[in-house]
């Protein structure tokens, strides 16, 4: 299923084609990962177990999150797969998500494990500085988040809507968080976040259109996700990107089983399969996701996976912090800073 079939029918023919599967049993998985990396994950998994019909909606990680929460009542979902710890962490506090532990639990890192076995850490999602490779040469290219705030970008940063992006929302929280421990205060990341607001043309609905925008150079310079920038350059895109110098903030990308799924057992298998060896390969090969596990070997990896391991810093700071006060930071961003600079 594309994004856009998947905004395009009303919840109940979405769930109503989901359900169907020539007799087989479904799993309907909601995830912000593109059809490139769930139609690549759906095929093997039907392969194994063609008694099974992997449905996936393609949303964006905070839209899964709304989503799950408003029908914890009656979950149309079994598989919550994808977007950043934070948000999975809140899923958790709400009661969303239900206990399952992987065998493979523990091959990945403690910090990718979540609390009492409700989500687990399957990919090390990166965000990165994003640049038009046509019209900026790399040696100009932003190579630190500060940069991005240079009088050669004005109204030449396009951005993401950061109210619907797991990955924006990673940023700002990595950038308010380090202002409150070096300062004491938020005012200074907010601050920071006020002035890229000024370098910014617009802020795109979702990642198509900003990668559309970005290849008609009608913005030059941006943040997004590693795996959907290389996937892009695989089709063409003229994009360029460089990891933070100061810092790239590492995202614990994770997967859980929905409270109350419809389909529990077949849930549980589909996400012990997410996280084997196979699927992870799978994921590296046909969708540059990073693995989580630290169990791999380094050969059984693709090429691309070692000039970024090689450039990756990750950046310190509270994530338990940003966990607990993105929504607060979030509305405060909306209300105070979006647009503020065109006031």
């Amino acid at each position: 299923m594309s994004r856009g079939w998947a905004r395009a029918l009303p919840l109940a023919a979405v769930l109503a084609v989901a359900c169907g599967g020539g007799g087989r049993t479904p799993v309907v998985v909601y995830s912000p990962h593109g059809r490139d990396l769930l139609g690549a994950l759906e095929r093997a998994y039907e392969a194994a177990h063609p008694e099974v019909d992997v449905r996936w909606l393609d949303m964006g990680s905070q839209e899964v999150y709304d989503r799950v929460r408003s029908e914890k009542a009656n979950p149309q979902c079994d598989v919550w797969f994808g977007g950043p710890d934070t948000i999975f962490a809140r899923g958790a506090e709400e009661n969303l998500l239900a206990a399952f532990r992987p065998t493979w639990a523990n091959a990945v890192p403690e910090p990718s494990r979540g609390p009492r076995d409700l989500y687990f850490g399957l990919y090390r999602t990166l965000p990165v500085l994003l640049y038009n490779s046509a019209a900026v040469a790399e040696s100009d290219a932003p190579a630190d988040w500060d940069d991005l705030l240079l009088p050669r970008w004005t109204g030449k940063a396009l951005i993401r809507d950061p109210l619907a992006s797991g990955t924006l929302r990673t940023v700002w929280g990595m950038i308010l968080a380090r202002s409150l421990a070096e300062t004491g205060s938020e005012a200074r990341g907010f601050e920071w976040l006020r002035r890229l607001d000024a370098q910014t043309k617009e802020y795109t609905a979702n990642s198509a259109l900003l990668f559309e925008k970005l290849k008609r150079q009608e913005g030059l310079v941006s943040i997004w996700e590693l795996s959907d920038v290389l996937l892009a350059r695989q089709h063409g895109a003229p994009f360029g990107f460089r990891l933070a110098s100061s810092g790239t903030p590492v995202i614990n990308d994770a997967i859980a089983l929905v409270a109350g799924a419809a389909h529990g057992a077949q849930a549980r298998a589909y996400i012990e399969w997410a996280g084997s060896v196979e699927a992870q390969e799978i994921a590296a090969r046909e969708a540059f996701k990073l693995p989580a596990r630290t169990d791999l070997a380094a050969e059984s990896l693709p090429e691309w996976t070692r000039p970024v391991l090689a450039a990756l810093r990750p950046a310190e700071y509270d994530r338990a912090l940003v966990a607990r006060e993105t929504p607060r930071w979030m509305s405060e961003w909306d209300r105070s800073v979006r647009g503020s600079a065109r006031h």
